[in-house]
């Protein structure tokens, strides 16, 4: 039997990897654990767009996740979009440089409404998005109908920890980094892709929820301190979101949340071994895109392990 700790991202593809692997599963879901911070990401599932500030093995691996979770929940493969205001031109420069897998396009020919208000977009065409809440949903409910036990209380059997923030003891260089993000709702603008919009002091990218809603995120704060948005982060948002389209300035705010992504200190997930515990932690800002391929890479593991046993 095998243990799974935490109802994550990192915990829900853990878990399903295993099963599919042929493993016996249990999930420890603890009923007094905090909301994973899972499920206030953005979803975007962008290897290509993220090597502009992550590490190459970020890129490289992360292009996996796009057919694993497309194999398992809803997936939208409209690729990314990234703009700049006409007075932060050299932002889509420096990001051209920094990434691959992308062209130049017209952003009005991919996004009618954008159409007029910047003059040349990066598309990367090969990158998907998925509704984070959605997702996890979905992997917990297939879980469950796989047999799977969801229960709280110490576990039985070989333990695969993955409670991100609340494993700061078993790994002390473990921190914090603060995401805050929004969630609007207007029906002045449509978009049918993840828009990344480029500026010196605040980037943000807005993702389409459908019926109306829009995710506005995220910040990068080092810190440890839960607790709501901030209105300096509420600002700077909505003036991002601003700047992609005027019509935002009307929109209802329908939500807002803030989550403390567990980080190593080189910003990349890893799977750590601590006496006959494996930690499948440190998701940084790439928890969908990098959970599925450390569980893969679990699933092997303990595959190995098993086989070596007998």
């Amino acid at each position: 039997m095998i243990s799974v700790h935490g109802t994550g991202v990192a915990g829900l593809c853990a878990a399903t990897t295993l099963i599919e692997a042929g493993h016996e599963v249990e999930v420890i879901d603890a009923k007094d654990a905090p909301p994973p911070a899972s499920r206030l990401a953005g979803g975007m599932l962008a290897p290509f767009c993220e090597g502009e500030s992550a590490p190459e093995v970020i890129v490289t691996r992360g292009q996996a996740a796009i057919d694993w979770w497309a194999a398992h929940v809803d997936v939208t493969r409209y690729g990314t979009l990234v703009v700049a205001p006409p007075r932060d031109a050299q932002e889509l420069d420096r990001f051209a440089r920094a990434t691959r897998a992308h062209r130049w396009v017209s952003p009005g020919d991919l996004e009618p409404d954008l159409e007029g208000r910047f003059a040349r977009g990066l598309f990367f065409d090969s990158e998907a998005h998925l509704d984070p809440k959605a997702a996890l949903a979905t992997l917990k409910d297939r879980l469950a109908t796989q047999g799977v036990i969801f229960r709280d209380g110490p576990p039985k059997g070989r333990v695969v920890d993955c409670r991100g923030m609340a494993c700061t003891g078993a790994l002390p260089d473990l921190r914090g980094v603060r995401g805050e993000m929004l969630e609007v709702h207007t029906s002045e603008i449509s978009l049918s892709r993840p828009v990344r919009l480029l500026h010196p002091r605040f980037p943000c990218y807005i993702v389409p929820r459908g019926e109306g809603r829009f995710m506005i995120g995220a910040t990068m704060v080092e810190s440890n301190r839960a607790g709501p948005i901030t209105a300096r982060a509420t600002m700077e948002l909505l003036s991002a979101a601003y700047s992609l389209h005027p019509a935002f300035a009307e929109a209802e705010v329908i939500a807002t949340g803030t989550g403390l992504r567990p980080s190593f200190p080189d910003n990349i997930p890893a799977i750590r071994r601590i006496g006959d515990t494996l930690h499948l932690n440190g998701m940084y800002r790439h928890g969908f895109l990098m959970a599925p391929v450390l569980a893969m890479e679990l699933a092997s593991l303990l595959t190995q392990e098993n086989a070596h046993a007998h």
